[in-house]
């Protein structure tokens, strides 16, 4: 075994990789019984884990330092992550939580489906609760598998208010493991998130430190030549976007934990030799997409969301918060890293599968940052028609005279490309297109179709009018990376689609946003603006979303189902949360048999809220 590799020397900055034992200060956390301190004054490690059917949970304020500086969470029991709850299928489960703070809470059962007053989500299912009282949750368990939970109001979400939530199948776990060890990532921040919001206001890409310089400048200038960067430049800067705007926050803010450990604590699972472990993977970040591997080491899915998918072997796979993926390993090393990088490469949270305590295997260098492309920008551009062209080397100067009709550009490699006269192109004069004609095989003959439209305005900056639908493109940073990384198009939920009626109306909505503004939308509108979405009890609906900005969005559906379709309309995987990439539209079956009002957003917590947030209304 090696000792850890210093994090790298970024272009900008080198990021925080934590305290070896950050986390809760003991003797001032209530209700704390630590399992394993690593030093005195502090926990970090192991997450308590409660099982049966009644909980007790007390929601409060806790000292925490994860970073040398002394900090307020919000915590439950006390610690970070809070306990995990290993509940089983078919029990009813009481779960009574007391609010300590200063201020309201809630806790939101993420992928679980229960009556709409249990779904804790202030203003939208119940009040929220107020400083000093005690709620209680009251629900039968009518699935399996791995979900989680989190605070639904203010920022208590990025302070710390999240933790696991097993349900273990009534007829026994059709998963063979000898081992599991659940992994929940987490983002952390020293600021007041409410400060952090402010700063996004402000400037959209204040935390956004690969941003292009005056040396990629001369870089740019000295391979491409001068007229190249410089148009290049001109292009993104008309469009007032960056190539490297893939996050809203950066480590320049941000620590990145797993449960609950920051990088330089190394959190370890053990295993035996010749077992096969499950490791059963939460995203509970605020707002950070992470891309998992374990070096040397296949990892094999056999769960998304909770739901058990047909196993598909990967080397990575990317997940956004909300998302979970459980996944099977067959370790044979003493020693393997748990690598989880950031989207934008800035930092990355990590841990340790070992034989034993002490054990670390070599931490990966962060993969270089990639700047978004062409096909992150607009989609599928497949309407030219050039022929043999190679496009490594096509300046674009005349795009907005050219003919379109033909030209699959998803996949290629636009590095070479001369952007210039883009610059001047007019993304508003495409106002008036047949959005239904784009569709990609999204619409069907016989299903009434309402397409929503996108309203231009202070919330909108961008608009994507020839999307792509492809789903086996697995992001910008993971192409052609040279390992097998998971796509949508992998996933299969064993026995078809729960409701084998076709729909009766489609809904398209349009996922926007405005950067410099800092505002996030469906259809330009943010939520306080717009209005219900209205399901009928009982039909099925095909939701159509169409991603009009340059960043992934996890969307996440409160209380059903949702039953991802390929490009054909075949049925693919049921989720609860699905990841829309840039420039893309997907589309997406709902079966409405949950009565009540229900909250759908992007769980990238900032964009939430500051407006991507829509209430469903199933009567």
């Amino acid at each position: 075994m090696t000792e850890a590799k210093n994090s790298p020397n970024l272009p900008r900055r080198r990021f925080v990789q934590g305290l070896a034992a950050g986390g809760v200060v003991l003797g001032m956390a209530p209700m704390l019984t630590p399992a394993r301190a690593a030093s005195p004054g502090t926990l970090t490690g192991d997450v308590p884990v409660l099982t049966g059917t009644e909980f007790e949970l007390v929601i409060d304020e806790t000292p925490v330092n994860f970073t040398g500086k002394n900090r307020m969470a919000t915590t439950i029991n006390g610690s970070i992550p809070g306990p995990t709850l290993r509940m089983r299928e078919g029990d009813e489960v009481t779960i009574r939580v007391t609010n300590r703070l200063k201020e309201p809470t809630s806790i939101h059962w993420h992928g679980i489906i229960l009556p709409y007053q249990m779904d804790g989500v202030p203003g939208i299912s119940f009040p929220g609760i107020a400083p000093g009282e005690t709620f209680t949750y009251k629900y039968k368990l009518e699935q399996s598998g791995t979900y989680w939970y989190h605070s639904h109001s203010g920022m208590q979400e990025l302070t710390g208010m999240y933790g696991g939530l097993i349900i273990d199948p009534a007829e026994g776990e059709t998963i063979e493991a000898d081992r599991e060890h659940l992994v929940l990532l987490s983002d952390w921040t020293d600021e007041n998130p409410m400060r952090v919001f402010g700063k996004l206001k402000s400037q959209g890409d204040f935390y956004n430190f690969n941003q292009p310089t005056v040396f990629d400048f001369f870089r740019d200038v000295s391979s491409d030549g001068l007229m190249t960067a410089l148009n290049k430049r001109q292009m993104w800067n008309a469009m007032r976007m960056s190539p490297s705007d893939l996050a809203d926050l950066s480590s320049q803010t941000l620590t990145y934990l797993m449960n609950g450990t920051a990088p330089a604590g190394n959190w370890t699972a053990l295993f035996k030799q010749g077992e096969r472990v499950r490791l059963r993977f939460i995203n509970g970040a605020g707002n950070s997409f992470y891309d998992v591997r374990i070096p040397g080491l296949k990892m094999t899915v056999v769960q998304a969301d909770g739901l058990n998918v047909a196993p598909v072997t990967v080397d990575e796979f990317r997940f956004g918060p909300g998302e979970t993926y459980d996944v099977l390993v067959e370790p044979k090393a003493e020693a393997y890293t748990l690598f989880a990088q950031a989207m934008d490469r800035t930092g990355y949270a990590s841990g340790t599968l070992a034989t034993r305590e002490g054990l670390r295997a070599a931490i990966p260098e962060l993969d270089p940052p990639q700047n978004l492309t062409m096909v992150d920008m607009m989609g599928d551009m497949g309407a030219m028609n050039h022929g043999g062209l190679d496009h490594n080397g096509m300046k674009m100067g005349a795009m907005s005279g050219m003919d379109h009709s033909g030209m699959d550009m998803i996949g290629m490699d636009h590095s070479g490309m001369d952007m210039g006269a883009m610059a001047g192109m007019e993304h508003g004069s495409m106002t008036g297109m047949d959005h239904g004609a784009m569709a990609g095989g999204l619409t069907r003959a016989g299903s009434e179709v309402r397409h929503a439209r996108s309203e231009y305005g202070p919330s909108v900056d961008m608009r994507v009018d020839t999307p792509r639908t492809n789903l086996d493109d697995p992001g910008v940073g993971l192409r052609n990376n040279g390992r097998r990384v998971l796509t949508l198009a992998d996933l299969r939920t064993p026995g078809g689609p729960m409701d084998p009626r076709p729909p009766e109306r489609e809904i398209e909505l349009h996922l926007t946003g405005n950067m410099e503004r800092y505002t996030w939308s469906f259809d330009g509108v943010e939520f306080g603006s717009s209005t219900p979405v209205h399901l009928n009890f009982g039909e099925r609906v095909r939701i159509i979303l169409h991603n009009d900005t340059m960043m992934t969005h996890p969307m996440h559906l409160h209380g059903m189902w949702s039953e991802l379709e390929s490009p054909d309309g075949d049925f693919l995987v049921r989720r609860h949360t699905i990841p829309v990439q840039p420039a893309q539209r997907i589309s997406f079956l709902v079966t409405a048999d949950a009565l009540g009002r229900w909250a759908w957003h992007c769980h990238l917590m900032f964009h939430m809220d500051a407006g991507m947030f829509r209430q469903v209304v199933v009567s």
